[in-house]
């Protein structure tokens, strides 16, 4: 293995470098695909989420009587 700071050849399985003891071990940086798995898993997640809580909360739903909402009526009824 050698080492990313001076390029010392090193063993497989030594953790520091012989040579400048920097560090030899690699760290992990996520690829593209990882990111979009985990995107597609945050939005899925949030997609049922979203339609399960809507379906769970339609019972303490009430209808709005039209008299409060003039401005949703047809534009026809509202000057009569």
């Amino acid at each position: 293995m050698k080492c990313p700071s001076c390029s010392a050849d090193n063993k497989d399985t030594a953790l520091h470098c012989k040579k400048c003891g920097g560090s030899l071990i690699v760290m992990w940086s996520p690829s593209i695909q990882w990111h979009a798995r985990t995107l597609g898993v945050i939005i899925a997640g949030l997609v049922v989420f979203y339609f399960l809580a809507n379906w769970m909360l339609k019972p303490y739903l009430r209808e709005i009587p039209p008299e409060v909402t003039p401005w949703l009526k047809k534009s026809q009824n509202i000057h009569q």
